[in-house]
């Protein structure tokens, strides 16, 4: 009998998506030479807001996959997974955070914060374009304004 190959969408694959656009969004705003005087235009504010969606979005598939090597019982494993991937959800409320707030200097830190984060992630040539992020900004405004 062969080996089942799962092909469809697992935690690991949305990661890795995920991954590769939080690393393309920060290729973008490097390519701002403003962000680094304090000048955010809204295509900035946008990436940024999008940035804290996709490391939201990671933190959410860790403990899919955990799950799944705590099923096999490879709890070290999973233990693991979770501790060098916490920082993506507290990292994601600490951006909002700035953003909601305008402190522009703050995300502008956080967002350094991130680039060795996703150095390992290789990008040839960028497949997203302005319609994914467009528009994340005002959604964190709204989203924030509903929670308030």
């Amino acid at each position: 009998m062969s080996r089942i190959i799962h092909a469809g969408d697992t935690p690991a694959k949305r990661r890795r998506q995920l991954e590769r656009s939080c690393a393309e969004a920060l290729r973008t705003l490097a390519a701002k030479p403003a962000l680094a005087s304090g000048v955010w235009d809204a295509e900035a504010k946008d990436l940024a807001a999008f940035l804290a969606y996709s490391l939201r979005g990671i933190g959410e598939t860790i403990e899919g996959s955990a799950q799944a090597w705590d099923d096999r019982n490879y709890w070290k494993k999973a233990e693991k997974l979770r501790a060098d991937w916490i920082w993506t959800s507290h990292t994601a409320d600490d951006l909002e955070e700035a953003l909601l707030a305008a402190d522009w200097r703050g995300a502008t830190d956080l967002l350094v914060t991130l680039v060795p984060r996703f150095a390992h992630v290789n990008i040839g040539r960028e497949l997203r374009d302005a319609d994914w992020w467009a528009g994340a900004y005002r959604a964190l405004q709204k989203r924030a304004a509903k929670a308030a």
